[in-house]
């Protein structure tokens, strides 16, 4: 089963660790890579372009409330960038209809309020882990099989 490689951007430690052991328990073949802020983020996909040896996300789950650079700033990078393919989840606290109108209107795949209860978390990331990485079809994971 081929390896999936994610790009986590979120500041909060109790939601990385959700996330993780939410693709622990959905038995997921995923590699997540960390950024805990906007800077970090983009400085990681900035490297990626730079250095062959680094990791290319399949795909990138996206905070809007960040510190440094917000989600919103990160998304409009991305998608104006070498990485517009790259599919791009936003799993946020906000439930703001500004927040949810500005980041499809810049291009985001998917946004979904995170739930409050953890019962709900985790099927929130087992549904992204069985329609972003088994259903879909992802265009960075395409490329690299055929090279």
């Amino acid at each position: 089963m081929k390896q999936f490689n994610i790009l986590q951007v979120e500041d909060n430690e109790g939601d990385v660790f959700l996330i993780e052991e939410a693709f622990k328990e959905a038995e997921s073949n995923v590699n997540i890579i960390v950024a805990r802020n906007g800077r970090e983020a983009i400085e990681y996909l900035n490297n990626c372009a730079a250095i062959p040896s680094m990791i290319v996300p399949d795909l990138i789950l996206l905070d809007i409330n960040l510190p440094k650079l917000n989600g919103h700033q990160v998304l409009k990078y991305c998608k104006s960038s070498e990485f517009k393919e790259i599919p791009i989840i936003i799993l946020s606290t906000s439930s703001a209809s500004d927040d949810i109108v500005n980041a499809y209107k810049n291009y985001a795949n998917c946004y979904i309020t995170k739930p409050m209860e953890l019962v709900d978390y985790i099927d929130t990331i087992k549904s992204i882990e069985s329609y972003w990485l088994k259903l879909s079809q992802l265009p960075n994971s395409i490329l690299n099989e055929s090279n």
